[in-house]
């Protein structure tokens, strides 16, 4: 009984001795999109204030591929050791992964959830000189010029294509899907003319919709956005059923020691809560809300459940 108990307060103390210790070393910080995308937004906007926190460098490491889904997969091998951490979004975490014949990882089970960053409406946006006012309209035009209409996205599986999807599925429309390879490249062949419409996030947006280079139609949460006041929301124009949020959050591969993860979420919460950052998120259209370990997680799951819903109506699939 002696050993089983002095084997229990090793273990404890070499824990505790762990947290104490941890970060020794600089954290890389994977993002799983090309620069200039919303979720690249999210993870320059936290660094810092990251940093701080923890009182360690906090590397950003660009890892675009796949929708996410590249650097997703590899975090699912990394060393739990807390210095492989990932900034997650919707895409690669409750759709892209149903896409494929065979999900190359489970994104309820094969991830340790450390916090919710940030959460907030889409825009959905298109050219000034289209002649709908809101999206009720263009997709009234759409469905007058069926066969002649796309939308962009900023690639397969991304959040962006599946608010197209979701926008059929909401209308009857079957509006065909241009992907593109991240949401930068997306936005400037919308204003080119190459494309009619984009569902994307504030972050992206905003600029270009106050630049006047492109036109606000809607907004895809249950409020309105400060930024955009007379921009609808989605259920105003009737289209309730597009209604949706995205997320964004940090997390790390299988197996975070518990105490490498407290000590994660006590400095993401620190930095999420600092003014600067929240006023930074709030002139992007979105929201630093910061959600503990098991809540995100919780929150995680139930969008695991509705976007698989909606590949299964639309019968998408990648491969």
């Amino acid at each position: 009984m002696k050993r089983i108990l002095a084997a229990a307060v090793l273990a404890a103390t070499a824990g505790l001795a762990a947290a104490q210790a941890y970060p020794a070393k600089p954290i890389r910080l994977v993002v799983g999109y090309p620069p200039g995308g919303g979720i690249d937004f999210a993870a320059r906007t936290i660094q810092q204030p990251l940093q701080q926190a923890l009182g360690q460098q906090v590397v950003i490491d660009y890892k675009p591929g796949a929708g996410g889904m590249l650097a997703a997969g590899e975090l699912t091998r990394a060393a739990p050791d807390g210095y492989t951490l990932l900034l997650a979004n919707t895409g690669p975490f409750a759709i892209a992964p149903y896409l494929q014949a065979k999900r190359p990882y489970d994104p309820v089970t094969q991830f340790t959830y450390v916090g919710q960053v940030s959460q907030g409406s889409y825009v959905a946006v298109t050219r000034p000189e289209h002649p709908a006012r809101n999206l009720r309209e263009w997709v009234d035009w759409a469905r007058a010029n069926a066969g002649k209409v796309n939308f962009a996205s900023g690639g397969n599986g991304t959040s962006t294509h599946l608010n197209g999807e979701l926008m059929n599925a909401a209308t009857g429309l079957d509006v065909t899907h241009v992907p593109y390879k991240g949401s930068a490249p997306a936005v400037q062949d919308l204003i080119g003319g190459q494309t009619q419409l984009l569902i994307d996030a504030g972050s992206v947006l905003l600029p270009q919709v106050k630049g006047g280079k492109l036109k606000a139609l809607a907004v895809t949460g249950p409020r309105r956005d400060p930024q955009l006041p007379d921009v609808p929301t989605v259920r105003e124009l009737g289209l309730g059923a597009m209604e949706t949020v995205g997320f964004q959050g940090l997390v790390g591969p299988p197996g975070l020691p518990r105490e490498v993860v407290e000590r994660l979420a006590a400095a993401l919460a620190q930095a999420v809560a600092h003014p600067e950052v929240k006023a930074k998120f709030a002139a992007a259209g979105s929201e630093a809300h910061f959600l503990p370990p098991a809540e995100f997680a919780a929150f995680v799951k139930a969008e695991n459940e509705k976007w698989p819903r909606v590949i299964r109506e639309r019968r998408l699939q990648l491969d």
